[in-house]
């Protein structure tokens, strides 16, 4: 005997109505919902059940190592080859300047652009140029972005509106002016020809470091500074003890641009140094070029070459890191 004619009508209403909602086809939606992911996983040159496969999972690993490989070589070709030939005589390098050191390796050629060409001069002289330019321009972007962000006075959009004018001013154009303010500074009554502080001092104003440090001091956030002024933090206090310990990156990324800026600029040192003595490696050696050998020169240009490769490899961590507040704010 049915259900039906066992319980009241109203109880197997309810029933059966309970018993076709059971039986609606919810299964088949839940697996169209399901099938959504894998669709989406599946877009690409390669799906997931190819690359299951061997024969596909193998050929594409050795397609990425060989691309890998060309890549390393398009990029450290030119430094290899330097290399290379900075303990390469002469005579190889013209005839076979490919070639895997055919008559073997001449290491006095370093030596010879270290002592005899006194490459070592002008060597510690680019290192005066760019840690005093170093120093200007990390002492300008940091005290003048912490000035237009966390202090904000009054005229602060003002003053960062004409900051930003001068990014479109081309260099060449500020020569001429820029020359002639370091000929007869104001204030000074002495010309600074012939000194780092000719090069320094205009390093030090560069409007794109203070925007870039500002931008990054715009995004610390504003629950430590309101912290630090209630203990009792000045301005000054604020910016060393809180400020520059929170801005280490981008810090790192401006020492790495103002340095290498310093040690491959050419015009403005020529311009300003005159005196043998004092001139960077960046303005010496195309002098040199026409006086010595092309494999002592080589040799030359490969020591010029190795502190920009170093401070790229100890800073390049700060590129790639996106978050360095860690720990700044609590709770």
């Amino acid at each position: 005997m049915s259900t039906s004619t066992q319980l009241p009508p109203e109880v197997a209403s309810v029933v059966t109505a309970v018993v076709e909602e059971g039986a609606s086809p919810e299964p088949p939606r839940r697996r169209r919902r399901r099938r959504r992911p894998q669709a989406d996983a599946d877009r690409g040159i390669l799906s997931i059940s190819d690359r299951r496969k061997r024969g596909v999972r193998w050929s594409s690993r050795v397609i990425n190592t060989v691309l890998l490989i060309v890549l390393i070589v398009v990029g450290l070709g030119p430094l290899l080859w330097l290399a290379k030939s900075a303990i390469t005589p002469t005579a190889d390098t013209l005839k076979t300047p490919m070639a895997l050191f055919p008559n073997g390796v001449d290491w006095a050629n370093l030596s010879t652009a270290w002592s005899t060409v006194h490459i070592d001069v002008q060597f510690v002289n680019t290192i005066w140029v760019a840690a005093g330019s170093w120093a200007a321009q990390v002492l300008v972007a940091t005290t003048a972005g912490y000035a237009l962000s966390v202090l904000r006075p009054k005229y602060g959009k003002v003053l960062y509106g004409m900051i930003l004018c001068t990014l479109f001013v081309p260099s060449v154009v500020l020569l001429v002016p820029l020359y002639l303010t370091i000929l007869n500074p104001p204030l000074l009554g002495q010309s600074l020809i012939n000194t780092f502080w000719a090069v320094w001092l205009p390093a030090g104003a560069s409007a794109f470091n203070v925007v870039l440090v500002k931008r990054f001091f715009d995004n610390l956030p504003r629950e430590v500074f309101e912290a630090a002024r209630t203990d009792g933090a000045g301005p000054f206090r604020l910016f060393w003890s809180i400020v520059l310990p929170m801005s280490k990156p981008i810090l790192g990324v401006v020492s790495v641009f103002a340095i290498i800026a310093a040690w491959k600029d050419y015009l403005w040192p020529l311009l300003v140094l005159r005196d043998p003595g004092i001139q960077p490696l960046s303005v010496r050696l195309p002098t040199l070029q026409a006086a010595i050998q092309l494999d002592v020169y080589l040799a030359a240009l490969a020591i010029s070459t190795l502190i920009p490769i170093v401070l790229f490899l100890i800073f390049q961590g700060l590129f790639l890191r996106s978050a360095g507040l860690g720990g700044a704010v609590k709770g």
